[in-house]
């Protein structure tokens, strides 16, 4: 019986902060893979890129720390995307990505650009900006998918923008 009290309260706090909670050590940094790295300035290869990316793991179901097909979260999505497919190996946590690059503005996102939610009190969320107001990312009700910047919700949660490409 303890147990599952247990269980129900761990389930209950991670269920409540999202998935920025991933535990990490040390500032945030962006370790580029040698001979891998995609230049983020070539904005068609970057959406050509995310999109093979959204390809193989759409309808990929959410899960708080996974980092499979078996089940991702929103920072895992996009530190298996970048590693994977960009090079870049970027931190695990939501709040170490939203510490790297450079803020910038929402009309001045291009593909590749990290975007950030205020999803709750505590609660982050990631994505990846694509093109025309929409974004890929591990949504914790569709899983993998992309998502409109402009749909009430996101519209509403929106808190930044950050470019890797310093």
């Amino acid at each position: 019986m303890k147990n599952s009290r247990w269980i129900a309260a761990v389930f209950t706090i991670t269920a409540l902060i999202g998935c920025s909670s991933v535990p990490e050590r040390g500032a945030p940094k962006i370790v580029y893979l040698p001979g891998a790295k995609v230049d983020l300035d070539n904005t068609e290869l970057v959406k050509e890129t995310l999109y093979q990316q959204y390809n193989q793991w759409k309808n990929t179901k959410y899960r708080m720390g996974g980092l499979s097909r078996n089940g991702i979260d929103c920072s895992g999505f996009v530190h298996v995307t970048f590693k994977t497919r960009l090079g870049m190996v970027l931190p695990r946590s939501t709040e170490f990505q939203a510490q790297l690059g450079e803020t910038i503005a929402k009309d001045q996102l291009r593909a590749g650009d990290l975007v950030f939610f205020k999803t709750g009190m505590t609660g982050r969320h990631v994505g990846v900006y694509l093109e025309d107001g929409r974004f890929l990312h591990a949504s914790t009700r569709q899983g993998v998918t992309i998502s409109g910047l402009n749909e009430s919700y996101w519209k509403s949660a929106y808190w930044k923008a950050k470019r890797l490409d310093m």
